[in-house]
């Protein structure tokens, strides 16, 4: 069975120009690869594939230097080092994504949380390295008592964010999302109106292609071992998606999965019966971060959020009898 999604709040993609010539992209950043599709102008400078593979890997250099938790001479690993009550200025972008995650955080009382750092490496899936067994209780309880989200103190006017002495900030749920936006608003301030960007698996697209089909993209889905996996497809124009799921990044002890995906409140890996959380928005970054505040709400409160933000969202839960889908007003609405 496939399921169709089609956006309903953006106008209509330009017909592509006769002449348009096709250019991919590629490269590697962020421990992982990106992919451009697009359609420039023959004789346009902005167009040139050499000139846009060079902007757009400067824009994720920019990205790396400032919020990579895996380069220590980054902002963020600077910051996370900073003394206790040490103001850091930040970049007008870095600020902004700080100012929306902590809403976030509000929002969901605390399911999305920035500074879960700590945590995050002492599970074994940050820059600290991988693990195979649990951490002790006592570790967990110690670093939730470091602080969360309500620590964090900005300064609007000056765009400054004071450290505790004890935060550690982790931008992986939704430093990709905010790489992806930054390319499309380089592409579209060179007058590029037809791309489809990926980076690890989250994308953005807008236009359509030179045979005037959309930029279609199958929503990633987790294997059922029982039944043939449903097909989810979306026309991504003006539309990012971004997808969590258990069974990317987890180990197993005794029999148990960990996955990667931590409950900030509680310090221990998400555990509910969802496989996985797609979400569409404009927005790649919060589309990132919200796949990771609805996967850790779990399918009940998750839905319950979206429909209340008017949230597109696909919820994949594992049953006995197979996997279930459940979707957000917003996402039915979509359904073509």
């Amino acid at each position: 069975m496939r399921r169709v999604f089609i956006p309903l709040d953006v106008a209509e993609p330009a017909i592509p120009p006769a002449h348009a010539i096709s250019h991919t992209l590629k490269g590697k950043s962020m421990g992982t690869s990106w992919t451009v599709q697009l359609l420039g102008l023959p004789g346009h400078e902005g167009h040139n594939a050499h000139r846009l593979q060079t902007g757009i890997e400067a824009e994720l250099n920019q990205v790396v230097m400032q919020m990579s938790t895996w380069d220590p001479s980054s902002l963020l690993c600077a910051f996370n080092r900073a003394p206790a009550l040490v103001w850091q200025s930040l970049p007008p972008e870095f600020f902004r994504l700080v100012d929306y995650s902590l809403y976030l955080s509000q929002q969901t009382q605390g399911a999305y949380d920035i500074t879960a750092g700590k945590l995050v490496d002492l599970w074994g899936f940050g820059p600290a390295g991988k693990r195979s067994s649990r951490p002790a209780d006592a570790d967990i309880h110690a670093n939730l008592q470091a602080g969360n989200w309500k620590s964090l103190e900005l300064d609007h006017l000056n765009l400054r964010l004071r450290q505790t002495g004890s935060i550690a900030l982790d931008l992986s749920s939704i430093g990709k999302g905010f790489a992806l936006d930054q390319i499309a608003r380089y592409l579209e301030a060179q007058d590029i109106s037809s791309y489809l960007i990926e980076v690890g698996g989250e994308l953005r697209g807008l236009g359509m292609k030179q045979d005037q089909s959309p930029w279609w993209v199958k929503i990633e889905s987790p294997a059922d071992a029982d039944k043939p996996a449903r097909e989810y497809m979306v026309a991504l124009h003006g539309l990012s998606v971004a997808t969590s799921g258990d069974y990317r990044q987890y180990f197993e002890q005794d029999g148990k999965r960990y996955a990667h995906t931590l409950d900030p409140r509680t310090g221990y890996p998400v555990e509910n019966d969802l496989a996985s959380v797609t979400v569409l928005h404009p927005s790649c970054m919060q589309a990132d971060a919200l796949a990771t505040a609805l996967t850790v709400l779990g399918c009940e409160a998750g839905l319950a959020y979206a429909n209340a933000h008017h949230v597109a969202a696909l919820f994949l839960q594992r049953h006995e009898n197979g996997m279930q889908e459940k979707m957000s007003t917003a996402m039915a609405a979509m359904l073509d």
